[in-house]
């Protein structure tokens, strides 16, 4: 291969992870925006399964991806994990509705911890080993660190944040069990999840009574449903909840499983970065060492899993696959290939 081909990979490959890292440290803090602007967590979840699910097809039309055809049995096999997922998307965006973007990376940051114990109890893994171990206690001092000094602490969002926690955990360990063996691709993945999501929306719109309230916006022809900006953060979210589609997958498809993990780790550190220096809806400085804590607890556990051995790789490969996901993780994480998904959510 010559110099020029190398270099001009090189290129690629570096304009991949920057845009991936671009599109992860942001899209929290996008949907934190939107959600401030467009209450209506349901119907702006739907909006985003909507705009990925279109994006998919069309880009598939357009000959710019492949995508696995969409079957009635493959959705009825996979349904169960797109609940799932949506379950972990909806208590997100209803966590971000609560809290700030602080509050949502540590208890994202949390889950490597409880799906390292999920994993030991109910899919037969090895335990952690003693550097993972600690570096998951770390991870948990600075939560537990990071609540004791919340002045913003309140019941509802942390209720929301507890359940996020159990949903996401349960997702990541789930979608590796079962949605792997379905034999997808990665955009047949996204539009799978995406599609039936969009099909499980309504249900929820309706149970949590938010249809009477956009029902209600819609016949008074006021609020926020029709203002500017909120239709400007909701078009943003939806954007970018596709970007980091792609993004994700091509970089995941670039670099080793270990360099698009370290990546996912910085991310966070951007999010924070980015978060205290565009407004006020972050924690107080107690509270922001808390979870820089926490992030580093994360910088040594992908270090724990990323020395040597088969059973670390396999580690590595996982918390690589799920990162992506949410969103939002998004970071929304968010967070199982892909998910095409805000995220971070």
């Amino acid at each position: 291969m010559s110099s020029t081909t190398l270099k001009q990979q090189h290129y690629a490959t570096s304009g991949l992870v920057i845009g991936y890292a671009l599109c992860s440290s942001l899209l929290a803090i996008i949907n934190k925006y939107a959600i401030t602007q467009f209450n209506y967590p349901g119907l702006l979840t739907a909006l985003q399964y909507l705009t990925s699910s279109l994006g998919v097809y069309l880009l598939g039309k357009l000959g710019f991806l492949h995508h696995d055809p969409f079957t009635i049995p493959i959705a009825k096999k996979f349904f169960p994990a797109a609940l799932v997922f949506f379950l972990a998307i909806f208590t997100n965006t209803n966590l971000l509705r609560h809290a700030n973007v602080d509050t949502f990376i540590v208890f994202r940051s949390l889950t490597p911890l409880l799906v390292a114990l999920a994993d030991t109890a109910f899919r037969g893994q090895p335990s952690p080993s003693n550097f993972t171990f600690l570096s998951l206690v770390v991870i948990l001092a600075g939560a537990v660190g990071y609540v004791a000094t919340d002045s913003g602490f309140t019941l509802t969002a942390y209720s929301w944040a507890f359940a996020y926690l159990v949903t996401i955990t349960t997702e990541m360990v789930y979608i590796k069990h079962m949605v792997m063996s379905l034999g997808l691709n990665t955009w047949g993945f996204v539009l799978y999840n995406n599609v039936l999501s969009l099909m499980i929306a309504p249900v929820f719109w309706f149970l949590t009574g938010e249809n009477f309230e956009v029902f209600t916006a819609l016949r008074s022809s006021s609020g926020s449903l029709f203002d500017v900006n909120a239709f400007l953060a909701v078009s943003l979210s939806c954007v970018f909840g596709l970007l980091i589609s792609f993004f994700g997958f091509a970089a995941r498809k670039a670099v080793s499983a270990t360099a698009f993990t370290v990546t996912g780790v910085v991310n966070k550190f951007l999010t924070v970065a980015i978060n205290v220096t565009i407004w006020d809806k972050h924690a107080s400085p107690a509270g922001l060492v808390c979870l820089l804590f926490t992030i580093i607890g994360g910088v040594l556990y992908q270090q724990s899993v990323t020395g040597s051995g088969s059973q670390q790789a396999v580690v590595v490969t996982k918390q690589s696959d799920v990162e992506s996901s949410l969103v939002g993780d998004g970071d929304s994480e968010v967070e199982s290939e892909g998910k095409g998904k805000h995220a971070s959510l």
